[in-house]
């Protein structure tokens, strides 16, 4: 296996953004956004524990664009996963809005994924008509199937910044912050099994359970397996790895377009592996990339899925925009946007305290494909605003179960959005209906509707649109890893409207 060529150019950009008004719902401060300064502030920069080669060569990965004869395919949703992660810089969130569908069954009550149909996922792209040597080869777009009654649900991608650190805490940190909400607005907890495991993490195993902390969903308990379903998922490129000895086969089946295998040698035109392959690993020949026998307790993750693992793992969190409004974090919290977008800065008593985000003395190591053991930096503390649990979000869900047999309560949870970072972003929301702030909020509704009461009005905000903005936004961890620069600045525009993008996200247990 081989890394593929990408750009590695500088590892920063640089953002002018307005400080103007950073106040809830406009109008509660009084700033005067003609007089307002401006704070320069980087993204995509790499926190401690990696050179800027290292970095550059990960990002490469990342960003490098995959072709047929690499493995893309059957059906796909993008080429290269910096395709997907583009605001802001290389793993932000991006514009590009993925498919689900589904159905529920047992009078409503029993989500179904539909997945001998291809579902909940449909991918938007296939490889059409091509040609593998002398046999002519016919890959069908995946379309959404008669029976779904759950319709071409949205699904924006999501920002992977300073996810490295969030990947270092235990479980027991999430516990606690659950345990600390307000019962009528507490989080659920999402667990499953570990897919992939980071072999240099003691307290990961292959099978084992572990607190989800990605996804809209709370679906991925680890950044690894995060890869490698991404990976086969949204660009059809399908691995193997080894976890102490075992071999990993959860990501090495090509993704039959509205559930019909295609044949071997027309899902893509990557080389078939050795024949012993499949007798060595377990996966079929037609894996795209593997790294074959586990014997003898090898353990190693597929370079891919190593490099952008790291690359994910050392992406420094958006860093802090230091004009930041007291009254806009009084109302944050007042108003309960604090009890699930939550943090010491902003949530309140036991909460508050339970929301200390901050990385373990001694992080678990991770490897890229160049073997070495790097660690994020030890005792950091950061600010993602989120107690990455899943609030059902009423008439806001998105009605797709995490697992067969979820009931409707269930499939309208959502993991509550970190809102660092969100000045960086284009569009909100879990489908990205809208890229205004104030929309977003009132938006909210089931254990978030309180959210819709955000005064807006009573503040005298004239309407939705762009104008100030609570502090929580501007919010993050990432001072410790900031440098300036003067490289990509951009032109001053006026922030968003209101406190957050969700204000109480709230749940029930």
């Amino acid at each position: 296996m081989y890394v593929r060529k990408g750009w590695t150019g500088a590892t920063s950009a640089v953002f002018v953004v307005s400080a103007a008004g950073i106040a809830a719902c406009s109008g509660a401060t009084g700033v005067d956004e003609n007089t307002a300064q401006t704070a320069e502030a980087l993204i995509g920069d790499a926190l401690p524990g990696i050179t800027s080669a290292d970095f550059a060569t990960v990002r490469a990965n990342f960003t490098a664009a995959e072709a047929i004869e690499q493995g893309l395919g059957p059906v796909f949703n993008e080429r290269a996963c910096g395709n997907c992660h583009t605001n802001g810089n290389n793993g932000g969130a991006g514009q590009q809005i993925e498919r689900r569908f589904g159905r529920f069954d047992n009078n409503g009550q029993s989500f179904n994924p539909l997945a001998n149909e291809g579902g909940s996922l449909r991918q938007l792209f296939s490889l059409g008509t091509f040609n593998n040597g002398s046999t002519l080869c016919t890959v069908p777009v995946e379309s959404e199937p008669a029976d779904a009654t759950v319709h071409n649900v949205g699904r924006l991608t999501t920002p992977l910044f300073g996810l490295g650190l969030v990947e270092a805490l235990p479980d027991s940190f999430f516990q606690n912050i659950v345990n600390s909400e307000p019962s009528a607005t507490r989080g659920v907890l999402n667990t499953s099994a570990i897919l992939l495991a980071n072999p240099d993490d003691a307290s990961e195993t292959t099978g084992g359970t572990r607190v989800n902390r990605f996804g809209w969903k709370a679906a991925v308990p680890v950044l690894e397996q995060f890869s490698g379903d991404a990976y086969v998922n949204e660009m059809g490129i399908t691995t193997q790895s080894c976890v102490r000895g075992a071999s990993v086969t959860a990501f090495c089946t090509e993704s039959a377009p509205n559930g019909k295998a295609q044949p071997t040698g027309c899902d893509d035109l990557a080389p078939l592996q050795a024949a012993n392959f499949q007798a060595q690993t377990g996966c079929p020949r037609n894996t795209d990339d593997g790294v074959g026998s586990c014997a003898g307790g090898v353990s190693q993750i597929q370079d891919d899925l190593a490099n952008f693992t790291t690359f994910m793992t050392f992406l420094a969190p958006p860093p802090t925009d230091p004009n930041t409004s007291a009254n806009g974090k009084a109302l944050f919290t007042s108003t309960g946007c604090a009890n699930c977008h939550v943090d010491n800065t902003v949530s309140s008593g036991a909460l508050g305290t339970a929301a200390t985000f901050r990385t373990p003395a001694t992080p678990p190591g991770v490897r890229a494909a160049d073997g070495v053991l790097r660690r994020v930096p030890g005792s950091f503390q950061f600010h993602p605003f989120s107690d990455f649990a899943a609030h059902d979000m009423g008439t806001l869900g998105d009605n797709i179960g995490l697992n067969p047999g979820d009931s409707p309560t269930a499939a309208r949870r959502m993991r509550t959005a970190p809102l660092w970072g969100i000045r960086f972003r284009n569009l909100l929301l879990h489908d990205g209906r809208t890229g205004d702030i104030a929309t977003a909020i009132r938006a909210h509704d089931g254990q978030g509707a309180a959210a819709e009461h955000c005064p807006l009005e009573k503040h005298g905000s004239p309407s939705p649109k762009r104008g100030a903005q609570t502090a929580p936004m501007h919010a993050s961890g990432g001072s410790q890893a900031s440098r300036r620069s003067t490289e990509g600045r951009l032109p001053r525009a006026a922030p968003p409207t209101c406190a957050s993008e969700p204000a109480k996200s709230n749940a029930i247990s």
